[in-house]
């Protein structure tokens, strides 16, 4: 678990090293929706993604001796970049476990940190297990992608940021893949303002977020195949699951063509390009998943990183 505190010693340590990413609203979508959207644009983060918050704070919380040594992460692509970006900042060794099949964009820009990329088959082995084994064998730390106290902390200074700069929030909402990004929101928004509700968005095939807080437990599913790439893991984590269901928040499905159809939408009515993942909560809303009706509505786009040609397909329709 983590509190306010532990967000704002993140924030501290992000200070003059992450960018603080603007809100924007379209009146479109707002009368689509009879609300009001206040959309944090982490696509426009560094690396192109939230991520960097929470990899940035964990490996700036690493002591000298740790950073030496290195450390390993694994990652559909994001967390992968963020790890390699910070590290670069830091200077610290880093190898990065990425699935074979991985956005070529998400690959690229990491080994273009200065990342070791070691490939694995998602559908056949285990990228936790390879990524633990292989940080024993060079007795470096491994920053995981969302079921850290530092990660989790570090992504909650996206609401953060956006609390202090709009003000109250009636909702908020975020993807969740992991649950690194919306429990650490959920921290960040409930301390700040504790009538909030906090929604969580999943890819609609897959339930591991949703059966989790139903049970309490962790639930693995299989990987599913969506155009949510950044959403395929087949279970959340022990840390998020148990900040979540503190907070009663709360995790509903979106659909591929859902998400793509909001992607044309963000493009055309507010110049951005967002991926998949990053575009499910809005997309959530537009669909008329969440009600937001006369509400204001604190929505997380948390990412950009989106192949060329597939970027193609969706806007052409």
């Amino acid at each position: 678990m983590i509190d306010l505190d532990d967000v704002h010693r993140a924030a501290a340590r992000l200070e003059g090293v992450v960018r603080h990413t603007p809100v924007l609203t379209a009146r479109h979508f707002d009368v689509r929706v009879a609300a009001h959207l206040l959309l944090k644009a982490e696509q426009l983060q560094h690396a192109g993604a939230f991520k960097f918050r929470g990899a940035y704070n964990a490996i700036a919380a690493l002591d000298d001796a740790e950073r030496r040594r290195g450390v390993v992460a694994f990652s559909s692509g994001n967390h992968a970049q963020a790890v390699a970006f910070a590290c670069q900042l830091l200077d610290v060794p880093v190898a990065i476990v990425m699935p074979s099949d991985a956005p070529p964009i998400k690959l690229t820009a990491t080994r273009g940190y200065g990342a070791e990329v070691v490939l694995y088959d998602r559908e056949r082995e285990d990228r936790e297990q390879i990524g633990r084994q292989l940080a024993e064998e060079r007795d470096a730390t491994v920053i995981p992608p969302f079921d850290h106290p530092d990660v989790m902390a570090g992504q909650g200074t996206v609401a953060l940021e956006l609390i202090e700069e709009v003000g109250h929030l009636d909702v908020l909402v975020a993807p969740i893949g992991g649950g690194g990004l919306l429990s650490g929101c959920a921290v960040a928004a409930r301390g700040l303002l504790p009538d909030v509700e906090v929604v969580g968005v999943e890819p609609e095939v897959r339930t591991a977020a949703r059966d989790a807080l139903e049970t309490g437990e962790i639930v693995q599913r299989p990987i599913p195949r969506t155009l949510l790439d950044g959403q395929r893991t087949g279970a959340i984590g022990v840390g998020p699951l148990a900040v979540l269901r503190a907070v009663g928040a709360r995790v509903i499905g979106v659909g591929d063509q859902e998400v793509e159809a909001t992607m044309r939408a963000l493009v055309a009515r507010t110049k951005q390009v967002v991926e998949p993942s990053g575009a499910a909560g809005l997309a959530a809303i537009l669909a008329g998943k969440v009600e937001v009706a006369g509400k204001r509505v604190g929505v997380v786009l948390s990412g950009g990183n989106v192949d060329l040609p597939v970027l193609a397909r969706i806007l052409a329709g």
